[in-house]
């Protein structure tokens, strides 16, 4: 791996966390991702699946962890499987962890072979009532693909249907949720990574480059400060695109005048940011687009301050809206007429900003949290309003990565990032 490995102690505190809230004679499995095909024999780049990471710290497929806190034999209470390198795989793929090195990262001190898990799982589960399987159950989920986790719970509910199934997932949605102090340096590596990308656009945009150029502006900063590269797909978006919220075509030409909006982060170590900036095209900003941004950027401190221990996720985004709906009556986006017109189920400014102001972020984009709990200390969220204007030909879009603190207001991950609208000039025309 091109990252720098977290501490195994960090591991071992997860999986400590994580068996504390397991019932009484219980077992826990989680398998690794699948490597996806593509066609013929070509694959998609594997991605670990981001609770073994976080249960682990290993980084490799066909990887499985077994927690069974109650096993009589103490050296079974934890124990990872992970494959089983040979003379060729290690000429055609590379270096596979040995079951040292499995120890070294994970802080579990059994480790076997994959090979061996049918037998041992089968041994464990006749001891224990309660088995915990690990389901996808993460409010923005569409998933349709059959995953290795799939396959194996229909597998083991074949084999074991008298015993009492229990989630996993409830768990560790509140457990990721709340990060430790060197899962948040991660993250902020993960910032800093994307800041030097953000620098190196700055000095690159000018009428007449692609927004595919730019992108590869982008990868090649990722590249070479150890990132894998993207923490999702990049949202390059000049003109009337920025009003696709989802825009990752990248394929059109920046003219004089447009502005251009990019969602656009680093990940390192799989843990992601999550950075959005709009810059002017030309270098500089018309005098409705600075009226625009300057909206966009008071809605996003004001709503920073929101994020705060006890508040609630749904009430923080009612909130926002009354902040988003003053700045647009202050615009002429919004008249008196449309806030008496407005229902709670259709508030006025969702013509305008139309989705949320804030999500979790860590292993995943996107990560866990209950939004039906309080927000905590030491949760990691995105601050990302905007305001869009297709009849205008453009859209405004800012985000910062906050750390919620147990007093006061978060800080703020990209706070060294550019985003006043005179050092963006100043950097571009500089």
């Amino acid at each position: 791996m091109k990252y720098c490995h977290l501490p195994p102690i960090v591991f071992t505190q997860h999986r400590q966390r994580f068996m504390a809230h397991l019932k009484p004679n219980s077992i826990a499995i989680f398998n690794s991702n699948d490597i996806y095909p593509i066609s013929a024999d070509s694959t998609l780049p594997f991605e670990q699946h981001r609770d073994l990471f976080y249960l682990t710290g290993i980084d490799q497929e066909e990887t499985i962890v077994v927690l069974c806190p109650d096993a009589k034999d103490p050296s079974l209470r934890e124990v990872v499987f992970v494959k089983e390198t040979n003379a060729h795989i290690a000429v055609w793929e590379g270096h596979k962890l040995t079951q040292a090195e499995a120890t070294e990262v994970s802080g579990i001190a059994t480790v076997k072979w994959t090979s061996a898990f049918e037998d041992h799982f089968l041994a464990l589960a006749k001891e224990v009532e309660h088995i915990y399987i690990n389901t996808n159950e993460h409010y923005r989920a569409n998933v349709e693909t059959q995953t290795r986790e799939d396959r194996f719970i229909e597998w083991c509910k074949t084999k074991f249907p008298t015993h009492n199934y229990e989630k996993s997932n409830l768990i560790l949605q509140g457990l990721r949720a709340v990060k430790d102090p060197e899962e948040i340096e991660h993250i902020q590596t993960a910032c800093d990574i994307t800041e030097s990308g953000f620098r190196r656009v700055l000095g690159f945009v000018k009428p007449g480059v692609w927004e595919y150029e730019i992108e590869a502006e982008y990868a090649h900063e990722f590249l070479r400060n150890r990132s894998k590269g993207f923490a999702y797909s990049p949202i390059i978006a000049s003109g009337v695109n920025a009003n696709v919220l989802h825009y990752i075509e990248n394929n059109q030409q920046c003219r004089d005048g447009d502005l251009l909006l990019m969602d656009v982060a680093a990940e390192y170590g799989n843990y992601s940011s999550d950075m959005t900036r709009t810059i002017p095209v030309s270098g500089r900003f018309s005098k409705r687009q600075r009226a625009v941004y300057d909206a966009v950027l008071r809605v996003k401190n004001e709503a920073t301050k929101l994020l705060v221990p006890g508040v609630y996720w749904k009430a923080y985004h009612v909130e926002v809206g009354k902040i988003m709906t003053s700045e647009l009556l202050g615009l002429g986006l919004l008249d008196k007429a449309d806030v008496q017109k407005q229902t709670d189920k259709n508030p006025a400014y969702k013509k305008y900003f139309m989705h949320g102001t804030s999500h979790h972020l860590g292993l995943d984009t996107h990560d866990y949290g209950l939004l039906n709990e309080p927000i905590t200390a030491n949760m990691v969220f995105t601050v990302e309003p905007g305001i869009y204007i297709p009849d205008e030909g453009f859209g405004i879009r800012l985000e910062d990565d906050v750390v919620v603190q147990a007093s006061g207001e978060p800080l703020n991950l990209m706070k060294t990032i550019p985003i006043e609208t005179e050092e963006i000039e100043d950097l571009m025309n500089g």
